[in-house]
């Protein structure tokens, strides 16, 4: 935990970015009576049965000090899934020498993964980019790029979509949206924080 918070201090370098990537499941649900649009005085109504549809997954990665993101709309949460997302990552920061990674502790987030989906001189070229750091075990809540997908289910995401297609157009008029805005997290929790909020995780220690 200190040491993702001592990360998030780190002033801002171009050419050593701190990245947050987190991911987030979609279901695709459609309606099966048509909705009563709203109209003055009265809110739009939805039937409360529903057709399933299947389920996506949105990547996203965020570089807090900046306020940018990108995401990824895909069908499936594979390793291969996870990988070329890394590859388009790196490939978003050309010019830095090392990309500092932040995400949780999932099993496709190794850099085995990348030795499964790419030839193993392009699989160490790329793990050769970044420094990957895992928030701990039940402490995802320290990733920036959760906030950010909380962001975008309540802004975009939160109704009824039935359409993988439907949703890449909505996620990518949303980023393009939020990178306008220039719009930042203010993140203000820090060590000194960790230490007294949360002092029942530290070892206690006799004098």
């Amino acid at each position: 935990m200190e040491r993702v918070l001592d990360i998030y201090k780190r002033p801002y370098d171009p050419l050593h970015p701190v990245v947050c990537m987190d991911e987030s499941p979609k279901q695709l649900i459609a309606e099966t009576r048509v909705p009563i649009p709203g109209s003055p005085g009265r809110v739009a109504r939805h039937d409360y049965e529903y057709r399933r549809c299947g389920v996506c997954t949105v990547f996203l990665a965020s570089e807090p000090l900046v306020g940018k993101r990108m995401a990824r709309v895909r069908e499936r949460r594979t390793k291969r899934d996870w990988a070329y997302f890394i590859e388009e990552i790196a490939g978003h920061y050309e010019e830095a020498e090392k990309i500092t990674l932040v995400m949780d502790n999932l099993n496709t987030h190794v850099p085995g993964s990348l030795y499964e989906t790419f030839a193993p001189d392009k699989a160490r070229a790329l793990w050769e980019r970044f420094e990957f750091v895992y928030t701990p075990k039940h402490g995802s809540w320290l990733n920036m790029a959760e906030i950010e997908l909380n962001v975008l289910t309540g802004q975009c995401l939160n109704r009824r979509l039935d359409d993988i297609d439907v949703v890449r157009r909505e996620v990518e008029a949303w980023e393009q949206y939020r990178d306008n805005k220039n719009a930042k997290i203010n993140w203000q929790f820090t060590t000194p924080d960790a230490r007294i909020k949360l002092s029942r995780l530290y070892p206690t220690l006799d004098d």
